[in-house]
């Protein structure tokens, strides 16, 4: 497989290499861009006191508007520039390739790759924690408390009752289901 994913991106260097160095200056100029507006974001969003100077000081809803307002302009100044370009791309350049050309490259995953599910279900698992995390802060009443103001414990014992809560939420009908296959698959 990894010399056949060699031969495809060979072939299409040869072919291409102008388009991908113009690939490789737009995500140098995207990631430059995405940098700059988070520094920006950062001094702004002190200056007109949506979030304290002082870490200490910040609570749970100061993180969830400073990262909702951070999306916002992230989006705005580059997201949707980069969603154009490709776009452009797709229409100037790659719709024009040979049909037979655009076939064998995603026969080939030359943009794609293997596709790796256990790694892509960790993502899912740890953002589940993290919105039941958020959900126990708010329960507990603890959402304007500043972090200062936090005891250890409470971070900690937090985010196992949050683990508890997935596992119990999502593992219990997993649990259910698997021995149900199984039960089917020693039947026939």
């Amino acid at each position: 497989m990894v010399e056949n994913d060699d031969k495809i991106w060979k072939k299409f260097l040869k072919n291409h290499f102008q388009i991908f160095i113009l690939f490789i200056i737009a995500g140098i100029i995207a990631f430059i861009s995405a940098v700059y507006i988070f520094l920006w974001f950062v001094a702004e969003a002190q200056l007109i006191n949506l979030v304290p100077e002082i870490i200490g000081e910040w609570t749970i809803g100061y993180c969830i508007a400073f990262i909702l307002h951070l999306i916002f302009w992230e989006l705005i100044y580059v997201v949707i520039p980069v969603i154009i370009f490709i776009a452009a791309v797709y229409f100037l350049w790659w719709k024009k390739l040979p049909d037979d050309e655009r076939k064998e490259y995603k026969e080939g995953n030359l943009f794609s790759g293997g596709k790796n599910h256990s790694r892509d279900a960790g993502g899912i698992i740890t953002f589940l924690i993290n919105i039941f995390f958020l959900i126990k802060i708010y329960l507990d009443n603890n959402w304007d408390l500043a972090f200062k103001d936090w005891k250890f414990n409470y971070l900690v014992n937090s985010y196992i009752w949050a683990l508890i809560w997935v596992l119990v939420i999502f593992g219990i009908p997993i649990l259910i289901g698997g021995s149900w296959w199984i039960i089917q698959k020693i039947k026939k």
